[in-house]
């Protein structure tokens, strides 16, 4: 297993220094940082196990650096250090999810045992996510990556309607996580130790959809050597997801109206009905009003499905959600290919943000995947993107070199501040956010672009 990526956060150099001597003395790969703006730009680009923060510092409080830690990514371990102990603050801290609280002056001994504490809850919980991945029980909630406002919301709306067994709607670009959205709701329901059943309803050929929703009997068609009982009574007293709602044929939305009406379903071929207990999320990348009056979807169908209406938003109106996507990704990936990348280059983070992202976290996910496949070992570059390399290298002018024709570094950065600021309608503290960088660094070239 590939030693811990450990940071450590203090505004006393000494502490700094004291820490990195003896974790990499450890055998844990160290970064220190002076303040809490330059550890955040930090865990945007790398992927780090565990943080361990001063609770004072000029810039920003610990707590404040651990409530952005876990918003970036929840797995990582944050152990608060205070040279004021107070109970309170211990609570606090403890409350907004940090795995301890350490008093100054620091015992090694006493982090040296902590850290073999934490590595030890690190591979379990590895373990853990193995085995729920391999049973398809992930737990979805946290697959719902993002801080955003947006994002917040959408999670919030999943809690509320989670506890009930009102019909959902999921509205949204493809791959924009409708799935993760249905299964979170399944999971965080009564319904979650019952089966969870997702169905592309356009995948379906359609002389077979009736028969896929609601069962046959032997003999109902040709082909039919056996009973079979349907995805809605495999489903009793679980979840349906009906993803594509939208392409089911007008026969069959009759049928399925019917059958979230009465509850009950009539195999093909059987004059016999079956009680069924189903909850019902339905997902669209269309817009079912202008279906329903283009005539294409049965009004009552809509209004039925149409109880509590979830709009999951694009990727690129959520950017600064994507270094904590990118962290999450290169974890799982980590994982598959038996890496240890550490995190993306900044070049690399920036073109991602700046990119329009057609295909949303689906293509993200893809592009992370590519460069793993690709043969990405230390860090994520821009160069192991290569769609978004050629991108940025089409909005700038190349300069001549010895070894050909190449951008300058300084000229893609330009660029992309100056499209990110075009994107955020000049809001400098989204640019920041969004490209990973600090408030101050934005700022500064500002001034040198002779913009402030």
């Amino acid at each position: 297993m590939e030693s811990a990526r450990v940071l450590v956060v203090d505004d006393e150099r000494s502490i700094l220094q004291l820490l990195h001597e003896a974790l990499s003395r450890w055998g844990y790969q160290v970064t220190t940082a002076g303040t809490g703006a330059d550890a955040l730009e930090a865990l945007k680009t790398n992927v780090f196990h565990v943080a361990m923060t001063d609770i004072r510092m000029p810039d920003m409080s610990g707590l404040d650096l651990l409530r952005e830690i876990k918003k970036l990514d929840e797995s990582v371990e944050v152990v608060v250090m205070t040279g004021y102990p107070a109970i309170s603050s211990a609570v606090e801290a403890l409350k907004e999810g940090a795995y301890d609280y350490l008093s100054k002056p620091l015992i090694l001994d006493e982090i040296q045992h902590l850290m073999t504490r934490m590595m030890e809850r690190r591979f379990l919980r590895g373990e853990v996510h193995s085995l729920r991945t391999r049973l398809g029980e992930e737990l979805t909630l946290n697959e719902l990556i993002g801080s955003s406002p947006v994002m917040e919301r959408v999670k919030e709306i999943i809690g509320k309607v989670a506890v009930t067994d009102s019909p959902v709607l999921v509205e949204g670009e493809s791959g924009t996580g409708k799935e993760l959205v249905a299964a979170a709701i399944h999971r965080l329901s009564s319904r979650a130790r019952r089966p969870f059943i997702p169905v592309n309803c356009s995948a379906i050929p359609s002389d077979l959809l009736e028969s896929e929703f609601f069962g046959h009997v032997r003999g109902a068609f040709t082909g039919a050597v056996a009973d079979a009982q349907g995805l809605f009574r495999g489903a009793h007293e679980g979840t349906i997801f009906l993803d594509e709602i939208a392409e089911l044929p007008p026969a069959l939305q009759v049928k399925l109206l019917r059958v979230l009406q009465e509850m009950q379903v009539r195999p093909v071929g059987s004059t016999k009905a079956f009680s069924v207990d189903v909850r019902v999320v339905a997902a669209t990348n269309r817009n079912l009003e202008q279906a329903m009056n283009a005539g294409t979807f049965r009004q009552a169908l809509f209004y039925r499905l149409n109880v509590v209406r979830i709009q999951l938003p694009p990727l690129r109106e959520r950017r600064e959600d994507i270094p904590a996507l990118v962290n999450q990704f290169v974890r799982r990936f980590n994982r598959r290919f038996r890496r240890d990348v550490r995190g993306i280059a900044p070049d690399a983070l920036a073109a991602l943000t700046a990119y329009e992202f057609p295909g949303n976290v689906r293509e993200l996910e893809n592009l992370i995947e590519r460069a793993f496949a690709m043969g990405a070992r230390e860090l994520i570059s821009l160069s192991d993107l290569p769609s978004l390399s050629r991108g940025a290298a089409g909005m700038i002018a190349p300069v001549e070199t010895s070894g050909g024709t190449l951008p300058t570094l300084a000229a893609v950065e330009k660029e992309l501040i100056l499209k990110a600021l075009s994107l955020f309608s000049n809001d400098k503290e989204a640019v920041a956010r969004a490209l990973g960088l600090s408030r101050r660094t934005i700022y500064r070239r500002l001034k040198e672009y002779g913009i402030l």
